[in-house]
C-alpha cells in the first residue's frame, strides 16, 4: 500500500477521530494506579517572541489552502517507519499510556513524542525523563491544541488560531516550555487536529521547524480498538509517518501495537525517529 492509499484510510474514519484523544468525554473506569487527568488546564507561561523572516508568511497574507496534506507538510521519511505519538493535554487529555511507553522500551522501538504544553505542565518530571531517554524524540504539539490558522479556520468543530500572532503564540509558548522542561529545543511541530493553512505552514518553515503530518492514522484519535490499531499499523509501509496517541491509557493503542509487532518484524520493518526536518 502506498502512502497515498494509507492517507485515504484516514479520510474514511469517523470525522472526530484525530481530536477524540483530546476532547472532553465521560472518563472510563480508571485502571489501578492510573494517573487522573487534571480538572483544568495548567496555565500557559508568557510567550517568547522568535524573529522570523518577513517575506514568506507576512501578516496580512490571505490563506488559499487548508488541510492535513499541503505542500511543506511531511508525511513520509526516507526509509523505515516513524511512529509518532501525540499527548494532547487538557481536560480528559492529560493521561499517560504507561503500557505503551513500557512496550516501546521493552521492544527498543524508537518513537517521536509530540507533547502539548498542557500535558507537559501536568507531567514535567515525566517529560524530562522521556527527553533524557535516547529512544524518544520530544517535539511540539502546540500550546492549546488548536488547528494552526491565521483566520480562525476550524477543523472538526474546533476553531483554529485566529491570526498570525495567535498562530505564533500557539507555536512559541510550547517551544519555550519544552526547551525549559525537556532541556532541548523542538525541531518539529504538529498542530492540534493536524490541520494547517498554507500561511501557517510557511510560518513554521520560517521558524525553522519541520511540519509533521502523517501517512497512517494509527489509532483514530485513541478511539480504535486493538484489532483496528493492528490493522492500521499493518498498512504502514516503508517511509510512513504513523500518527497515534500516548495520552489515553484506556485506548487500544498499546495492545494494538503489541499485536502488530510480530508481523511487522517478520516483514523486516525498521522503526526510526523523525530526526532532523
Amino acid at each position: 500500500m502506498t502512502p497515498t492509499l494509507a492517507r485515504r484510510r484516514f479520510f474514511a474514519l469517523a470525522p472526530l477521530a484525530l481530536v477524540a484523544a483530546c476532547s472532553p468525554r465521560p472518563p472510563a473506569d480508571p485502571a489501578p494506579g492510573a494517573p487522573a487527568a487534571p480538572a483544568t488546564p495548567a496555565p500557559t507561561p508568557p510567550v517568547t517572541t522568535v524573529p522570523v523572516a518577513a517575506d514568506l508568511a507576512a501578516p496580512g497574507r490571505t490563506p488559499v489552502a487548508w488541510g492535513t496534506h499541503l505542500p511543506g507538510i511531511r508525511d513520509v521519511v526516507d526509509g523505515g517507519v516513524a511512529l509518532t505519538f501525540d499527548a494532547c493535554g487538557g481536560p480528559s487529555g492529560s493521561g499517560v499510556d504507561h503500557a505503551l511507553l513500557d512496550l516501546l522500551r521493552a521492544e527498543a522501538i524508537p518513537a517521536t513524542l509530540f507533547l502539548n504544553e498542557r500535558w507537559v505542565r501536568a507531567h514535567e518530571q515525566l517529560t524530562a525523563e522521556l527527553a533524557a531517554d535516547p529512544l524518544f524524540q520530544i517535539e511540539n504539539h502546540g500550546s492549546r491544541h488548536l488547528p494552526l490558522s491565521v483566520d480562525g479556520r476550524a477543523a472538526y468543530g474546533i476553531a483554529g488560531t485566529t491570526s498570525y500572532a495567535d498562530a505564533r503564540a500557539e507555536i512559541e509558548s510550547n517551544q519555550r516550555t519544552l526547551t525549559d522542561v525537556a532541556g532541548r529545543t523542538p525541531r518539529w511541530f504538529r498542530a492540534g487536529t493536524a490541520h494547517y493553512d498554507d500561511v501557517a505552514v510557511d510560518l513554521l518553515t520560517d521558524l525553522g521547524l519541520g511540519v509533521a503530518g502523517f501517512a497512517v492514522n494509527g489509532d483514530a484519535g485513541a478511539t480504535a480498538n486493538p484489532a483496528a490499531v493492528e490493522h492500521a499499523l499493518a498498512g504502514a509501509r516503508d517511509g510512513a509517518i504513523v500518527l497515534a496517541h500516548m495520552n489515553q491509557p484506556h485506548g487500544g493503542t498499546a495492545s494494538g501495537l503489541a499485536r502488530a509487532l510480530p508481523a511487522l518484524r517478520a516483514a523486516g520493518t525498521t522503526f526510526r525517529l523523525l530526526g532532523e526536518p
